[in-house]
């Protein structure tokens, strides 16, 4: 197997949201499922962020997620909400944030950026404005756990003016008529939010993934990529999620593995590369 990550153009020209299609084209081809990382920027500290995502991207990762920290994470379970608190307690905001992403672009970072957080702190700073210095720092999209379809026709406007994605999730309990609407509001991809509850590691995945899954692929215009989320944990998981879906998305187990680590940058490059052996 290819354990390197995909590549892509950076080019200021080419839009976020072509870049995320170019992302899953490219491991399609590959006849694989796509490795979608979350970190939260500014954890433990704002430098060593750099550091970790820096070596996820260059080991195996084709998106990654880059969490926006906000004091309350309402989607978060306990080790995302311990990464955000840290990282406000660096003095992490959303301008650090966008700071950070253009950091990343300028180390030599090419996957796409998909950042995620909360409409508060977009809101406070602007939305347009956010949207603007995002796309000029080098993001290609965003995703707003708490900004459902029927209140997002402003951040849809703005995006679909910078060429910027706007990921939706949807969860099991997301009725037919739900189902439909995310997945025809939504862009780059559709998030499958695997259970009930909050972020965080599990033992074992949800029985009723594979059912769900089903659910939201009628629903979905074909070509829409599916990506998992919340519970996945380990490289046998995530190989099984990978069956299911286009994409599938780690994010407290890899907090997890980096933190108390005297090297979090080549704890989380290893992880990478077990998940993406699991792939």
């Amino acid at each position: 197997m290819n354990e390197t990550s995909t590549k892509l153009d950076t080019n200021t020209q080419i839009s976020g949201r072509a870049r995320i299609a170019a992302a899953f084209q490219a491991v399609h081809s590959q006849k694989r499922a796509a490795l979608m990382p979350y970190f939260t920027l500014g954890f433990p500290d704002p430098r060593t962020s750099l550091e970790i995502v820096t070596a996820i991207s260059r080991a195996g990762s084709d998106l990654i997620e880059l969490g926006i920290p906000f004091s309350d994470p309402l989607a978060d379970g306990p080790t995302i909400q311990r990464s955000t608190q840290l990282a406000l307690q660096a003095g992490m905001d959303v301008a650090r944030c966008l700071e950070l992403v253009a950091g990343l672009r300028s180390r030599g970072v090419t996957q796409p950026l998909i950042m995620m957080g909360y409409f508060n702190p977009i809101l406070a700073y602007g939305l347009e404005r956010f949207v603007a210095e995002a796309a000029q720092a080098g993001a290609d999209g965003f995703i707003i756990p708490d900004l459902p379809p029927e209140e997002a026709g402003e951040m849809e406007a703005a995006c679909q003016a910078h060429g910027l994605a706007l990921v939706y999730l949807v969860a099991p309990t997301s009725t037919p008529a739900r189902l439909a609407l995310a997945a025809q509001h939504t862009s780059g991809f559709l998030y499958l939010v695997s259970l009930t509850g909050v972020t965080g590691a599990r033992a074992s995945l949800p029985a009723h993934l594979q059912a769900f899954v089903a659910r939201v692929h009628a629903q979905t215009q074909p070509g829409t990529p599916l990506a998992v989320g919340f519970g996945i944990s380990t490289a046998q998981q995530a190989g099984a999620v990978a069956q299911l879906v286009d994409g599938v998305i780690v994010g407290s187990a890899l907090i997890e593995a980096v933190s108390g680590t005297p090297d979090p940058a080549a704890a989380a490059a290893q992880f990478m590369r077990e998940l993406r052996a699991g792939l």
